[in-house]
């Protein structure tokens, strides 16, 4: 599957996980697919739905990352669900993820996932 970050993606995942940007993406797209399959699934793309860091700025980064099937179909599921590509639902799932992560960090910079 194709995933295409922006440098904004790819700073977070960097930031919060290491520089081991495919395992974040990894991560992202568990977390995503644990979420959806259990019936809360996290908030859905935006109506802009750009993905990039400008306007019509090509990716920082186009990750080719390996899926397992189950994670695949819930991904194309949902992503036929909110009129988008898998691509485009797997670059969300990333800054949902981050956005999570964020959220659950304290103020001293110590994850707590």
């Amino acid at each position: 599957m194709k995933v295409p970050l922006g440098k904004f993606a790819c700073n977070g995942i960097e930031a919060f996980l290491d520089s081991d940007i495919p395992a974040g993406v990894r991560a992202a797209l568990s977390d995503f697919t644990r979420r959806v399959e259990s019936g809360r699934p996290p908030v859905g793309l935006p109506r802009f739905s750009d993905f990039s860091d400008a306007a019509g700025a090509e990716p920082a980064l186009d990750l080719d990352l390996p899926v397992d099937d189950r994670t695949w179909r819930v991904l194309e599921r949902e992503a036929a669900r909110q009129g988008t590509t898998v691509s485009q639902l797997a670059a969300h799932s990333v800054l949902v993820y981050l956005a999570e992560l964020d959220r659950l960090t304290p103020p001293d910079g110590a994850a707590t996932v």
